[in-house]
């Protein structure tokens, strides 16, 4: 925890390489101090097809998966430094936005918990 899934258009990994990508977001993500810096998990979704609006313009959105007990302005932060960043990576792509979910501790289980 937590889970950082960025989908995006395709041409987006033509402009900087997956890898850059993913480390831009775990970098921000880990200077917020919210996580462990071991528990931050980063994945990149390009997609060939979509449609935005009746076009093909680029697009980057994050699903940011982030165990419940921050602070709204704790998301904020994260939600607005991670963009931030992106924008500066990316100043031509249109579409550039974040949305942040908080997983119930209650009902969260992985193998290590069974």
């Amino acid at each position: 925890m937590p889970h950082f899934v960025i989908d995006c258009s395709e041409n987006i990994i033509k402009i900087k390489s997956p890898k850059e990508i993913i480390q831009k977001v775990y970098d921000t993500a880990e200077s917020t101090n919210l996580f462990d810096k071991g528990d931050i998990k980063v994945r990149i979704n390009p997609f060939e097809y979509y449609n935005i609006g009746n076009t093909k313009d680029d697009f980057i959105h994050i699903f940011a998966n982030i165990m419940e007990g921050r602070t709204v302005s704790q998301k904020k932060n994260l939600s607005e430094r991670i963009i931030t960043e992106l924008k500066v990576m990316f100043p031509n792509v249109p579409i550039i936005s974040i949305n942040i979910r908080d997983f119930e501790k209650a009902t969260y289980c992985n193998k290590s918990m069974v």
